[in-house]
């Protein structure tokens, strides 16, 4: 039977490269020269640390990185930032979180979905991941249609179609 997955991922190294890509420009911008700004990516955890000196170069930070990583295929919607918060002396600190795997709420309404469609496939929840099966391959091409319409928070993709 025919089947797929439901998932969300973001390519570790391509974030690397993304931040990577900030650094450099951080290091040439004008508005940062002679500040003590540090970017870092923790891929462990997923992971991205700003500590700059206000407000007005964490905002900076932020489209930065944002405008790297779409420029490299990562969907901004992977990025959950933080609130901002002071760190020692007149520092400000940030973390942003990059999205792995799909939430067990969003995968619920997935499942629900599926079923409320009627078509005549099976949704299940794997860890994190959907998988959908079925005998048509047609059925599973208008659940893939039915989820991107969806407008969901999280970045989807459709992996290991199988025959």
């Amino acid at each position: 039977m025919p089947s797929f997955d439901i998932v969300s991922r973001v390519d570790m190294q391509e974030m690397d490269n993304a931040v990577n890509q900030v650094k450099k420009e951080v290091a040439t911008r004008y508005d940062f020269r002679g500040s003590s700004t540090l970017v870092e990516l923790d891929r462990k955890e997923g992971k991205v640390r700003f500590l700059t000196e206000d407000e007005m170069k964490l905002q900076a930070l932020r489209e930065l990185l944002l405008a790297k990583a779409v420029r490299r295929g990562i969907d901004a919607k992977a990025f959950t930032f933080s609130k901002p918060e002071r760190a020692g002396g007149d520092k400000m600190r940030q973390e942003v979180s990059v999205a792995t795997g799909v939430p067990e709420d969003v995968a619920r309404k997935i499942v629900k979905m599926v079923k409320d469609s009627r078509l005549k496939v099976q949704s299940s929840m794997q860890g994190d991941e959907v998988r959908v099966t079925g005998k048509n391959r047609d059925d599973l091409q208008a659940v893939i249609s039915l989820v991107r319409e969806a407008e969901l928070d999280v970045p989807l993709q459709f992996v290991n179609m199988r025959e």
